[in-house]
This record gives structure tokens, C-alpha cells and sequence, in this order.
């Protein structure tokens, strides 16, 4: 991006030096290191999110064609683009659903029948 080379930065370096001296020049140069870096930040995360909106776009692209071909004569490509919309679209509107109801049913079986082992209800008996 910027074409420094070692002298540019020895040159300012010591400008820096010189007009703001031995004790400021460390927390200038922390400042400015941190000014970078929520720059570098702000920067990955507007790419990141740029990208998102482009895959959307272009899968939402892809189900207008699928839908424009009648979502039965379509390509692999389109299909998979269509499924992963689906998806998708099923993440965000039930984000807390829970999963197969088959593991709900197990575990409420076992949770109803909790009953002691043979050998507690007897002493249990005993006890009365």
C-alpha cells in the first residue's frame, strides 16, 4: 500500500524525536498504533460483512433463476444454491427450534419413568 523504506522511517522517526521529545514520543507512538489497528479492524469487518451481502445477493440470484425455470429443470449448481437458501431462511426464522424430535422423545421417556430399583423399594417396605 505506501512504499516506505527503512530511511523514510529512520527520517521520521527522528522528526518525531526532535518535536515531541523523549518522554511523549512512546505515547504518540501508542496512540497512533492503536488508531491503526481500529482502522485495520473497522476495515476486516466492513469486507467481511460487504462479502455476506455479495453471497446473498447472489444466492438469491440464483433462486430467481431457479424459480424462472420452474425449480425442476435446474442445474446442480442452481439446486445447491436453492438448498442452502432454504437453509438459511430456516435458521433465521426458528433460530431455537430444537433439533429431531427423536432425541426429545427419548429423553422424556426417560425422565417419566423414574422409579427407585427393586432393592430400595424394599427396604423402603421394610421401613413402614
Amino acid at each position: 500500500m505506501f512504499d516506505i523504506g527503512f530511511w523514510e522511517i529512520v527520517l521520521i522517526s527522528v522528526i518525531g524525536l526532535i518535536v515531541l521529545g523523549p518522554e511523549r514520543l512512546p505515547v504518540a507512538i501508542r496512540t497512533v498504533l492503536k488508531w491503526v489497528r481500529t482502522v485495520k479492524g473497522t476495515a476486516n469487518t466492513m469486507k467481511n460483512e460487504l462479502s455476506q451481502e455479495l453471497k446473498i445477493h447472489e444466492l438469491h440470484e440464483n433462486l430467481r433463476k431457479a424459480e424462472q425455470q420452474g425449480l425442476k429443470d435446474i442445474s446442480p449448481e442452481l439446486h445447491e444454491s436453492v438448498e442452502s437458501l432454504k437453509q438459511a431462511a430456516e435458521s433465521v426464522t426458528r433460530p431455537y427450534a430444537k433439533k429431531p424430535a427423536s432425541s426429545d422423545s427419548e429423553s422424556s421417556t426417560a425422565s417419566n419413568d423414574v422409579s427407585p430399583p427393586a432393592d430400595i423399594k424394599g427396604d423402603e417396605q421394610e421401613k413402614k
